[in-house]
């Protein structure tokens, strides 16, 4: 608790508190405060034993961070859970993180630039589960080329994809699309049979998630994309989540219709998920 309300203090408005029972926070984290050119979004649940005897769950939510990038800062973090065992180390991880979008900015790597925005920005979006996560900049086929590797080069089978039933409010359109999933070589297989559909390609915003279950680490390989859509993409692999559902890729397209629809939107994103995952 001490912790909590040090980083609430420290951090400000960069500081979000997600879910109190849960112990779900996120921490927006700049190279500097005046003109931010890079920024990381670290999602954090401490578990019950935490700090004593457990590291935090995180995720590390930035357009920019992809492959090397992602497994070297990981590492970092890793690495100063394992030198102060049984110690409080948010503050630690998010000073580590800043260290490195301050390297960054200092070296000569280009700055992120933005591919698309939602079509709308909430001033409130209530008490919904929401995360600060960033709009993503790549295409989404292209963000799972880095988790493919070449062994895995060598096709498998396209799993078959389930489209759900449309729901429509004030012209814009919401439609989810589902496949059962082992690799992420199937998901990136799946994305690009999707985007083959002229319809689904010309969609203002196709969110998606994914979680696959590794037997033999016995953990979960998951993701989401916002696809510009700010933080749908959290809002659906949580759904999935609650939902405990595994080896399953939804997709939900939005075809904007002119008429903002605010909150009401991520209602819809997260209904079709849950109907054609029901289905």
């Amino acid at each position: 608790i001490d912790e909590i309300e040090a980083l609430s203090s420290i951090y400000g408005e960069d500081w979000c508190v997600v879910d109190e029972d849960e112990k779900i926070y996120c921490i927006k984290i700049n190279d500097c405060l005046d003109q931010p050119k890079w920024t990381l979004c670290l999602q954090v649940i401490l578990p019950p034993g935490y700090p004593t005897a457990e590291p935090p769950i995180y995720q590390l939510n930035a357009p920019w961070l992809q492959g090397q990038d992602y497994m070297e800062l990981a590492n970092s973090l890793e690495e100063i859970y394992v030198q102060n065992l049984g110690e409080s180390i948010l503050y630690l991880w998010v000073e580590k993180i800043r260290e490195v979008l301050i390297e960054k900015a200092q070296s000569s790597d280009p700055e992120p630039h933005i591919k698309k925005t939602s079509e709308e920005v909430d001033e409130d979006d209530g008490d919904d589960f929401i995360l600060d996560y960033q709009p993503v900049q790549e295409d989404p086929v292209k963000m799972l080329n880095y988790i493919t590797s070449e062994s895995q080069e060598v096709d498998e089978e396209l799993p078959s994809i389930h489209h759900g039933n449309p729901i429509t409010d004030r012209r814009s359109t919401f439609q989810a699309h589902l496949a059962p999933v082992v690799t992420p070589r199937q998901v990136k297989r799946v994305l690009e049979k999707l985007y083959e559909n002229k319809k689904i390609a010309s969609a203002t915003h196709n969110i998606y998630a994914y979680r696959i279950y590794c037997e033999d680490k016995q953990t979960f390989l998951q993701d989401c994309e916002d696809d510009g859509e700010t933080a749908a993409g959290g809002r659906l692999l949580h759904l999935m989540q609650i939902l405990n559902v595994h080896n399953v890729l939804v997709v939900v397209s939005r075809w904007y219709g002119g008429i903002l629809l605010g909150p009401d939107r991520f209602k819809h994103i997260n209904n079709c998920a849950r109907n054609v995952l029901v289905e």
